[in-house]
């Protein structure tokens, strides 16, 4: 069987009602550069109408293929689904909510094939308001610090690969997923092009303020140990104002200015450490489990059921 020349991977969640307009915008913008294409959708146990969606757009055009998840695995344990099944020359990662609008692809080939293995969108013109942009950027200038990473904001995950990049990428089997942070981790040539972004055809989004900050601790945990350096500064830097503040008590002792013990200041000094080693013990121990996770080796997801795909593999 001959190697599409692109291939399209996009995580479904709970998207019924805008596979089939995905499906006919993307194949018109693929058409552009090429019919020699596939379109894999991944559906992410949304428990909705969806897979039933992608099987009526695969039986109309074979060209378009789909996973279906046995539960909910997360959003970027999708996408590594969908490139472990793509078998394009170049590959194309994207949203099925057409906020990443399809029409974009042929600028994102057209770049890469100046050279660059690696191309992201840069999002412009998001319809959110000034607040959150603002708390926004306050939240992703901590996030880089935290995660050691220079992870920038407008990219989401529309973005296209060589099928080198993909190969290492798919290498890469640790738990913790995330795919921008892989591809920035990997370091191949890489560029971005702006892009206005697109509004969702149909629905609202599931994608939660609870989930985008357990994806950001998850990443920091992944990509950084940052977080337990600054635990131990923490401790030596309490360990130090320890040390000069006994040495003050000491001073006034000597000097007969203490006349009445502080039960006050004790108990909040106690307080106040205790409730620091609870955090650093807490930080630590989130480490450990990351690791107990990876020592267990599952597999990264379970496919129930495929179609235009090979059957998935069921280890004994």
């Amino acid at each position: 069987m001959s190697r599409p020349l692109l291939s399209v991977v996009a995580p479904v969640y709970r998207e019924e009602g805008n596979v089939a307009e995905f499906c006919r915008r993307t194949t018109a913008a693929l058409a552009a550069i090429t019919a020699d294409h596939e379109i894999i959708l991944v559906e992410d146990g949304g428990g909705d109408g969806s897979w039933a969606r992608i099987v009526e757009e695969s039986r109309r055009d074979r060209r378009i293929k789909g996973l279906r998840f046995a539960r909910n695995f997360g959003q970027h344990y999708a996408i590594t689904a969908g490139l472990a099944a793509a078998r394009g020359d170049w590959i194309v990662v994207m949203d099925s909510d057409l906020q990443d609008r399809p029409e974009v692809i042929p600028e994102l080939y057209a770049k890469a094939q100046q050279g660059f293995e690696i191309v992201f969108v840069a999002r412009q013109d998001r319809p959110e308001s000034l607040l959150y942009r603002c708390a926004q950027r306050l939240f992703y200038a901590t996030f880089r610090w935290l995660a050691g990473t220079d992870y920038d904001p407008a990219h989401g995950n529309f973005s296209i690969v060589s099928r080198r990049v993909l190969a290492h990428y798919l290498a890469l089997n640790e738990q913790l997923r995330f795919y921008g942070g892989i591809l920035a981790w990997l370091g191949f040539p890489r560029a971005s092009i702006p892009a206005a972004h697109g509004r969702r055809h149909s629905g609202n989004s599931v994608y939660t303020l609870r989930n985008r900050l357990r994806l950001a601790g998850a990443i920091i945990v992944a990509h950084s140990d940052r977080p337990l350096r600054l635990s131990i500064g923490f401790g030596f830097l309490m360990a130090a104002g320890a040390f000069a503040y006994g040495l003050a008590m000491l001073v006034r002792a000597l000097l007969g200015q203490i006349i009445v013990p502080g039960y006050a200041s004790l108990m909040v000094s106690i307080f106040f450490i205790g409730g620091l080693m609870l955090i650093v013990q807490g930080i630590v121990g989130v480490y450990i489990g990351k690791m107990y996770a990876e020592t267990k080796r599952r597999p990264l997801y379970v496919v129930a059921e495929s179609i235009g795909l090979p059957p998935p593999e069921v280890r004994p």
